[in-house]
């Protein structure tokens, strides 16, 4: 069964010291690559200003269980243009305050067309 959970707009943004963030509607995480682990999300409750906007555009956030051609697991999809949608698993879903990371795995496995 797949869910849509959420939708919205995001923002990828880059810092001055070349930090990407990810805005979903109003929560911020950055994107941080970590060294044998891989990509990770980490809340953030700071504001960041649109000075380095790489991309702008529409998210999806899905729900997945018993489907079997995507995995178990809560995937983010980001619409980067031309009618093509990036998708990524969060295992653990999305950090919050109390769970400040979680890990972000990108996929081909894309639900939006």
């Amino acid at each position: 069964m797949i869910n849509l959970v959420k939708d919205g707009e995001y923002s990828l943004l880059e810092t001055r010291d070349l930090k990407k963030i990810l805005i979903l509607d109003n929560k911020s995480f950055a994107c941080i690559n970590a060294e044998d682990i891989g990509e990770i999300l980490v809340w953030s409750k700071r504001k960041f200003v649109d000075d380095s906007v790489l991309a702008k555009g529409f998210y999806r956030i899905y729900s997945v269980k018993n489907e079997p051609k995507f995995t178990d697991l809560t995937h983010l999809e980001l619409f980067v243009g031309r009618k093509t949608w990036q998708g990524y698993l969060l295992p653990t879903g999305f950090p919050t305050n109390g769970k400040k990371r979680s890990r972000i795995i990108p996929t081909n496995e894309t639900i939006s067309k």
